[in-house]
């Protein structure tokens, strides 16, 4: 199976391509990282603009906000993990399932940055948070080494720990020397985004898996 039959992971690809290839181009970036970037204290103070009118509504800048990159370095970051990881994840839950995934994904990143800093005016813009969704998923139902159970703890639940644990400190070492994929206004790493998305892949692996082959 080549990358053009994910067909979901293809298509999310090529449209963050174009889009954020178009606003880096044109120059129109700034606007639209205003506009359209995950604002955590709009969320806060849903319903209140503070004077400024919005071109995006606030519940729907999780998603556009995955569609804005800083620059070409982030934008392919971000899609190098996406085509890589994003290709075996759909191969194994389908396409529609990857769609729920990397949708839900955006949301749990945009919850997880919010949780940090709930009155945070820096833009959150890049597609890494809902793709670290991917990547949870990928980690889970692809890792090779899996863990032993732990007294009453089941091993498949340590193995979801283990995992959890691992990518939360690495997202944390990220921040303190200050690189990132996902990133605010000022350039820093969005760490809770990467951590959100993160848990959500590990969530829903497996309940999207068994959907995909409860409806074959």
């Amino acid at each position: 199976m080549t990358f053009f039959e994910t067909r979901a992971t293809a298509i999310i690809t090529i449209v963050t391509v174009v889009i954020s290839g178009l606003l880096l181009v044109t120059g129109a970036l700034p606007y639209w990282v205003v506009n359209a970037g995950f604002i955590p204290l709009r969320l806060t103070e849903l319903g209140m603009s503070g004077g400024h009118d919005f071109a995006i509504p606030a519940w729907a800048t999780p998603l556009t906000a995955a569609l804005l990159h800083g620059g070409w370095a982030h934008l392919a970051l971000n899609l190098v993990m996406l085509v890589y990881c994003g290709q075996f994840v759909e191969r194994a839950i389908g396409t529609a399932q990857i769609v729920v995934l990397y949708i839900v994904g955006a949301y749990f990143a945009a919850a997880g940055q919010w949780v940090l800093d709930p009155r945070s005016i820096a833009p959150m813009v890049g597609a890494s948070g809902a793709i670290s969704a991917v990547v949870g998923a990928y980690a889970l139902l692809y890792g090779e080494r899996r863990a032993r159970a732990i007294g009453p703890v089941p091993a498949g639940v340590v193995h979801v720990l283990w995992l959890a644990a691992a990518w939360i400190g690495i997202q944390l070492m990220m921040g303190v020397v200050g690189f990132g994929a996902s990133v605010g206004a000022n350039g820093s790493i969005a760490v809770g985004a990467h951590i959100g998305g993160f848990l959500a892949g590990l969530v829903l692996a497996r309940p999207l898996l068994l959907w995909r082959y409860r409806t074959a």
